[in-house]
């Protein structure tokens, strides 16, 4: 997998969400079980291929079914994302985006939470 990984459209992400929280190695309709919202058994394989195609996931064969491997994993998918989101919408300003987080909808729980995550350097996490 290339050090960055490409954005995943909403229903890419919610199936690879899916498989994240599946016993790895994932059958479909295990992945089919974590989703959300239910999807067509042949969109769940179509999601599913493109995110082999993309390098997100591996597929091998077990019996008659394809069982399904994460290469990706989430927490290396969020740190990306969260770094896009932070340069993207915050121009890369660390007060912009703490001002931000400040006037949310996060509950003062919520913030000292995340400032107890940074003050102990995120090794928690």
């Amino acid at each position: 997998m290339s050090e960055s990984l490409k954005r995943l459209p909403d229903s890419e992400l919610a199936v690879m969400q899916a498989v994240w929280r599946c016993p790895i190695p994932a059958t479909r309709s295990q992945i089919e079980k974590e989703l959300p919202v239910s999807m067509a058994a042949t969109t769940v394989l179509t999601l599913l291929s493109r995110l082999a195609e993309k390098g997100y996931l591996t597929v091998e064969k077990e019996g008659k079914s394809n069982v399904y491997t994460p290469t990706v994993t989430q927490d290396s998918y969020v740190a990306q994302e969260s770094t896009h989101f932070f340069r993207k919408l915050c121009g890369g300003s660390i007060s912009t985006f703490a001002s931000a987080l400040c006037n949310s909808s996060l509950s003062r729980q919520e913030i000292e939470e995340i400032r107890r995550l940074l003050e102990e350097g995120g090794t928690k996490l």
